[in-house]
């Protein structure tokens, strides 16, 4: 028998996106004795989708090297154990257990001995334990966590120093994206450091008197240039997840041998385990290949269900769909579509109108080629503007030689502040007193990620420039956070300010549903086309363009497939093969390779290129819809919001606060206003979207819309679908057979400062019809033409008009939501209005360069009265972490490692 892989241990962490399946858990490489890779492989079904590309893998070992750097070792142990509430040691030191288990437990018997007699806490790097359970198992692989760190353990009563604490850790490369880790991968994160104290209390070789310790500690990189920062979570519910998980997987191996299974042993094995097969999140799976597979040759018709991503619960009332006897039960609407997009190979329509503000004066297009190598690394951006001419500009392209230099992300935000600034200048011209929004069209909300995490770093890094100034004109050292010498870099352009100023306004704008200053193009094209095929394949621009444009039925796993196998992609992220290529281009180490230079632009241009292409196509589709007539109050909305961000801009009053600074007393704040925002979304939606009214209507949970069937004419006479609407009630028909009642040519619409109001409706109260049937009789003022068994979406008149009926009866209004005023200068604020009152306008107009020069004074009076990073106990937490590196700290460039292959037991979902 061969080794008994553990897969590194990482395996059995309960948080993966496949834990809930049995396939995954049952071919665990610890069951079958093999990667699930070369599982696929024999089942002749090799990996095409799970693979890590060689820059993010590049990006790991990076990082991993920057957590064993020398530079780092007392920050890491301080941080940890500080946070952990131990009293501060006398010293540190440093060992590394080179993956081994010998040198493993050398290494921990030494640093308890430090801790116990001399004070001293370790840092022990390269961890090698037997895995939980199996340490009599001499095939079974071990568990490798990253680091460790043990520190002095107290008698709480008398300090003596009694014992060690082993406080197990783990490093990943998370991107802050926004400016934060999400909770998500945090989690994942944990789990496998719970499953390594696991492993470690278990270990008989563990020193007596050192105890693992309930809490745990990952280091994430804490800027762009991956320097390692460390965060304690308790393990205690992570630790229970992960064992129950494991001795899961230890029932499975005691039923059977351990030894490597025969390929025809192989397929009756994997084909008996039952898949919980999700086309969204199964590609991360070496396995996925195959069941995919399995699941399209299936006689069952229901698993057509199953390969396109229908929830369970809905799959019953979808069967006769496949049958064609009619849908049963409250399916969404919008699912329906789904399914029968996929039957008849054509795409449907959800009627909505185009409400979106791309291709109009005012918008840029922007698409980017991302690096894997870096969180925030460009090889590549492409710009286009929207004249006021109504006609586009020419797509600017441009290379970068160095896509994680901070060079290149002052470089994209003056490329992008420059064509915002030509868009205000253009809208300006327009319209002198009220210019209209300013918007930039992106084909996915990474790239809008990506450029909004570039402005979140770049503001740090001006903040920090603002108060360094200060320093400085006061005869102070600037000096970093944790006291170190600093970097003070250059000033940001007025164009780069522009462009940093505008995203961070659109990081906050995330907080309103209604707020659109970044365009996802993808969504907007799924706002109005249904496409058939996999729900997760909708998720890329190029499939649902494929998909607008058909003229003729399509062969949905032939679109999906052929989507797939594409070396291109229309958003921000590379393809795995195109990665592997433009990161060889450049030089496995990161400086490109002497001849190979024109490869590489002429590689990230093709990228470039194939967006543009794709976002051209999706703004030639949308172009062919008609325009609501809510186009305007969206427009309207999002024209008030800018408004304030321009004072903001031009005052340089909060324009550079991040979404991740902003105050608690500002979000509680915000409270009512969210409220009002969704209020005012969902209404929208319900007058303008048929698809998205109709499954507010089937949705149990909704009380203000229902479905209701026209039975007769004289009177009108209506079949209700639901038990809060009904006789007494006063009604709006909102949409007759599909068709909007707010489009029709006779409506009225009026924008009014608090509000949006829409006459010559059909409104009308329910009554009894007094024959004892479920049908009521309805009485509109404006009675629209209907036929015996027209499908309506009514919603009561109550929801629009809180405050009773209008006196004309035929009319609604939508409240128009607040705007965000807190922290932003006022319409009456001027250049002078903070300098004259500082008093009254501190919280308003108060501009950075002040704001930032007070921080400046306070944080020196604290480090010279002692209390600030390094003197005080425990460390001081540095929240704002700003990309700003002291003069001599190792970065991602610094810590070259040599190139290697992910190993055959990881997929891109171990380290994402």
């Amino acid at each position: 028998m061969g080794s008994l892989s553990t897969g590194g241990g990482s395996s059995a962490v309960a948080a993966s996106a496949h834990a809930g399946c049995e396939r995954f858990r049952h071919t665990d490489p610890m069951i079958v004795g093999m990667s699930r890779r070369k599982v696929a492989a024999q089942l002749g079904f090799p990996d095409t989708t799970a693979g890590i590309p060689e820059a993010r893998w590049m990006r790991a070992m990076t990082f991993e090297r920057l957590v064993r750097h020398e530079r780092f070792v007392s920050p890491l142990i301080t941080t940890t154990i500080g946070r952990l509430g131990l009293p501060r040691p006398a010293g540190v030191w440093r060992r590394d257990a080179r993956v081994s288990a010998s040198a493993t437990a050398t290494a921990l018997g030494q640093a308890h001995l430090k801790a116990v007699h001399e004070d001293v806490a370790s840092l022990i790097t390269s961890l090698a334990l037997p895995f939980v359970g199996l340490e009599d198992e001499p095939s079974a692989t071990p568990v490798k966590p990253d680091f460790a760190v043990v520190a002095p353990r107290r008698d709480p009563g008398t300090d003596t120093v009694i014992g060690s604490w082993l406080v197990m850790g783990d490093a990943k490369d998370y991107e802050r994206v926004r400016s934060r880790i999400g909770d998500a991968r945090m989690l994942k994160g944990f789990l496998q450091v719970a499953l390594g104290a696991a492993s470690a209390e278990a270990w008989s070789a563990l020193p007596n008197g050192m105890a693992v310790h309930r809490f745990g500690v990952l280091a994430v990189p804490r800027n762009a240039f991956l320097q390692p920062e460390a965060v304690v979570e308790d393990l205690t519910d992570h630790r229970a997840e992960v064992l129950a998980r494991v001795a899961e997987r230890n029932e499975v191996l005691a039923e059977r041998a351990q030894s490597e299974l025969a390929p025809s042993e192989l397929h009756d094995f994997v084909e008996h385990l039952a898949a919980e097969y999700d086309p969204s999140s199964c590609p991360a799976c070496a396995m996925f290949t195959f069941c995919r597979n399995e699941v399209r040759n299936a006689t069952d018709p229901e698993a057509l269900l199953v390969e396109i991503g229908v929830r369970k619960e809905h799959r019953p009332g979808l069967r006769g769909l496949l049958d064609r006897s009619g849908v049963t039960g409250r399916v969404p609407d919008s699912v329906v579509a789904s399914v029968r997009a996929t039957i008849e190979g054509m795409p449907l329509s959800s009627g909505q109108r185009r409400i979106d503000p791309a291709a109009v004066v005012g918008s840029v297009n922007v698409v980017l080629a991302k690096s894997d190598a870096a969180a925030l690394g460009v090889h590549g951006i492409a710009l286009q503007r929207v004249q006021k001419s109504g006609k586009p500009t020419a797509w600017a392209l441009r290379t970068f030689d160095d896509p994680q230099a901070p060079a290149t992300r002052l470089a994209i935000m003056d490329l992008l502040g420059s064509h915002i600034d030509r868009a205000m200048a253009d809208l300006k011209a327009l319209a002198p007193g009220e210019p209209s929004p300013v918007h930039l069209v992106v084909p996915d909300q990474v790239t809008a990620d990506v450029l909004v995490s570039i402005a979140d770093s770049l503001a740090g890094v001006e903040t920090s420039r603002l108060r360094w100034a200060r320093d400085l004109e006061q005869g102070r050292p600037a000096l970093t956070f944790d006291g170190e010498p600093a970097v003070v870099p250059k000033a940001l352009t007025a164009r780069q300010r522009l462009a940093v100023s505008f995203l961070l306004e659109a990081d906050r704008a995330r907080a309103m549903k209604l707020r659109i200053p970044i365009v996802d193009l993808r969504e907007v094209i799924s706002r109005h086309v249904v496409a058939g095929g996999p729900q997760g394949d909708s998720g890329r621009l190029d499939y649902l363009v494929r998909w607008a444009e058909a003229t003729e039925p399509l062969d949905h796993r032939a679109v999906s497939d052929e989507i797939a196998a594409s070396e291109h992609t229309p958003g921000a992220r590379l393809s795995n093969a195109r990665s592997d290529a433009i990161h060889q281009a450049r030089g496995r180490n990161g400086a490109p390779k002497r001849g190979r230079r024109p490869g590489y632009v002429e590689l990230v241009e093709e990228e470039l290129d194939y967006r543009v292409g794709v976002v051209d196509r999706a703004l030639a589709y949308l172009s062919s819809i008609e325009d609501s007539r809510l186009r305007e109050i969206y427009r309207a909305l999002e024209g008030d919001a800018q408004a304030i961000w321009r004072r903001r801009l031009h005052l340089h009053a909060s324009d550079l606060v991040r979404l991740g600074r902003t105050s608690w007393w500002w979000r509680n704040n915000l409270v009512d206003l969210l409220d009002e925002d969704a209020r005012c979304l969902s209404q929208l939606q319900a007058l303008g979207n048929p698809q998205a009214a109709k499954d507010l209507a089937l949705d149990a949970g909704t009380r203000e819309v229902a479905l209701a069937t026209v039975v007769g004419l004289a009177p009108i006479r209506l079949q209700l679908n639901s038990r809060r609407i009904s006789a007494g009630s006063t009604v709006v028909v909102l949409h007759i057979n599909g068709e909007p009642s707010v489009e029709a040519p006779t409506t009225t619409r009026k924008i009014q400062k608090g509000s949006f109001k829409f006459g010559q409706l059909p409104i009308g109260p329910l009554e009894s019809d007094g024959s004892g049937s479920a049908a009521v009789c309805w009485s509109p003022k404006v009675c629209p033409a209907l036929e015996v068994g027209d499908e309506l979406v009514i919603a009561d008149d109550a929801w629009f008009n809180p405050k009773g009926p209008f006196k004309s009866g035929h009319e609604i209004s939508v409240s128009r939501p607040g705007q965000d005023t807190d922290s932003a200068p006022q319409a009456t604020c001027d250049e002078t209005s903070y300098s004259d009152d500082p008093e009254s306008h501190a919280y308003c107009c108060r501009p950075h360069e002040r704001a930032e020069a007070d921080t400046a004074d306070w944080i020196a009076e604290r480090r010279a009265s002692g209390r600030m990073n390094p003197e005080v106990w425990p460390p001081i937490v540095d929240d704002d972490q700003f990309d700003t590196p002291a003069i001599g700290a190792p970065t991602e460039s610094d810590a070259a490692v040599v190139a290697s292959s992910p190993s055959e037991y990881l997929t891109i979902d171990d380290l994402d």
